[in-house]
């Protein structure tokens, strides 16, 4: 019974989560937020409206209640919209309004959390904020990008770990499509091993900053623990895979992952020398 009733519950909250995120992607279209302020921020950063399709990227216009009276017109519980972080427990207003939204999929693509970037420009709020852990959503057990990537991965041979979500859009616009993201967080043993199961061949992109490099070095070490080839490729100061993916042509890019990719031995001692 109690097994049934876990089953039942996580299922509920990924419909609900399927409705949102459905919800958030007609407001880019449809709303004139979407249209003029989030669609014209992506438009700006280089996106296509074919990628941004791919990954049902949405919004949430500046109004306070959009979704959360959607959900409950529909006859969804407010707890439930609170403990999936779509509600605030203290406002009760929506959490992601006036901000572009990532839905974050589990590897057979249904939606588990979201990763929400702000449009204002005053950073009085955090620039991205995720869904809180649920019953559904375990940010150490889940990869941005997999469900897009994986039979790339499978078929390439090898992954491209990032950190952002940008970033993998970014490098799925310029056909490069065996990549993944971290969504910010470090790397966890339970990631690497979702990766594992469609590859052993791991390549680790990071931002070319000191707090980049601390992450990448880590990340490195519990990728040789799950007994997988690890490579480590860094950009120039002051680029990160998007950027840099952004100037580059699609074979520029593969090139120079290809010639900056280390060895994780090379690469340590390339640092301890300097």
């Amino acid at each position: 019974e109690k097994q049934k009733e876990k089953i039942n519950e996580k299922e509920k909250l990924f419909i609900i989560t399927d409705i949102a995120k459905n919800f958030f992607v007609k407001q880019l279209y449809e709303s004139d937020f979407g249209n003029n302020i989030a669609k014209s921020y992506l438009i700006e950063r280089g996106f296509s409206d074919s990628i941004i399709k791919r990954f049902d990227v949405g919004c949430l216009t500046n109004s306070i209640n959009d979704l959360k009276n959607f959900l409950i017109d529909k006859k969804y519980k407010i707890d439930d919209l609170h403990s999936l972080g779509l509600v605030s427990l203290n406002t009760n207003y929506d959490v992601y309004k006036s901000r572009i939204i990532f839905p974050i999929k589990t590897i057979s693509g249904r939606t588990a959390g979201f990763g929400a970037r702000t449009l204002k420009s005053n950073y009085k709020s955090a620039k991205y904020i995720n869904s809180p852990e649920s019953i559904i959503y375990n940010k150490s057990k889940i990869l941005y990008g997999l469900y897009n990537s994986k039979n790339e991965i499978v078929k390439r041979d090898n992954c491209y770990i990032v950190e952002g979500y940008t970033d993998v859009l970014r490098f799925h616009q310029k056909d490069i499509k065996n990549v993944v993201s971290s969504s910010g967080t470090a790397l966890t043993p339970e990631q690497i091993r979702l990766i594992r199961r469609l590859t052993s061949n791991i390549v680790v992109l990071f931002d070319g900053d000191a707090a980049g490099l601390r992450a990448a070095i880590r990340g490195v070490d519990l990728i040789l623990e799950q007994g997988m080839n690890v490579k480590i490729c860094s950009f120039p100061e002051g680029e990160d895979p998007d950027s840099f993916a952004k100037s580059h042509t699609e074979e520029e890019i593969k090139s120079y992952l290809k010639t900056e990719g280390k060895d994780f031995i090379e690469f340590k001692t390339d640092i301890l020398l300097k």
